[in-house]
């Protein structure tokens, strides 16, 4: 009976559905988070009765036909890139992108890799990294002797320096677009790296025509809406009952019929 089949296929679909749910509620206090949503195409149909062809050897034509839908597999996991609101922290070393675009990192093999997760301080050396200790690119050395640091709307990064009337500029911070957001490649650890799929990067200086001003003492807050996830969830749920309950009917059904045949 091919309904257990069709059914057991949106059932998978569902616990996808889920999973995609429940890492968007795990990550609704992760910096920088980009909730997504999971896509679903329909399976391929077997046909019982092709339509336009002609009614045995008649001329009168099948207008519909019948066709029978094999159920449902995700076709893809998007992740929306919406703004995630700006909280004021007042640490220095805090920055979040205000419109679309990515900070450039140094990653483990000195490739470059993305993050929009502003939350950066100074190693052992005074250069700022990310939490897990990946270097900001263009890398920028604050002195150690720096009594101020500021990071204006277009990535100028100047320090005051005792004895000095005039700020010290450490650097010039820059930002990266990318045709398709969704294309790059999800590493964990707020890190992303480029695909054929996103493209090559548009480097350019923040605040510039289409790219991204800098906030300095904000970061980006994860775009997760709990009550949209609530809904999505109870629907998740609710769906994966219903093709439970169209399992349990089909098994029902057969039952009938084998002991009738019995």
């Amino acid at each position: 009976m091919r309904a257990l089949s069709i059914a057991a296929t949106g059932m998978a679909a569902q616990e996808q559905n889920l999973e995609v749910i429940s890492n968007n509620i795990a990550n609704i206090n992760t910096t920088g988070f980009k909730k997504s949503r999971a896509e679903f195409t329909d399976l391929l149909y077997q046909a019982e009765r092709l339509q336009g062809v002609s009614n045995r050897g008649r001329d009168a034509m099948v207008p519909q036909g019948a066709q029978i839908g094999l159920g449902v597999r995700t076709a893809a996991i998007r992740p929306l890139e919406v703004q995630g609101a700006l909280t004021q922290t007042g640490n220095t070393y805090d920055l979040a992108l205000n419109g679309p675009g990515w900070f450039q990192i140094v990653g483990p093999n000195n490739e470059t890799l993305y993050t929009r997760a502003g939350s950066f301080s100074t190693n052992a050396t005074g250069q700022l990294t990310t939490v897990d200790g990946y270097l900001l690119s263009p890398t920028i050395t604050v002195p150690n002797n720096a009594v101020s640091v500021t990071v204006s709307q277009s990535g100028m990064v100047s320090a005051t320096i005792p004895g000095q009337p005039n700020p010290q500029q450490l650097g010039q911070l820059m930002v990266s677009m990318f045709m398709n957001d969704p294309g790059l490649q999800a590493l964990g650890g707020n890190l992303f790296a480029q695909t054929a799929a996103s493209g090559n990067p548009i480097n350019g200086i923040p605040g510039d025509l289409g790219f991204p001003t800098i906030s300095q003492g904000y970061l980006e807050s994860s775009n997760v809406d709990p009550t949209t996830e609530l809904v999505n969830l109870i629907a998740a749920q609710r769906a994966y009952e219903l093709n439970s309950k169209v399992i349990q009917a089909a098994d029902e059904m057969a039952g009938t019929v084998s002991k009738g045949i019995r």
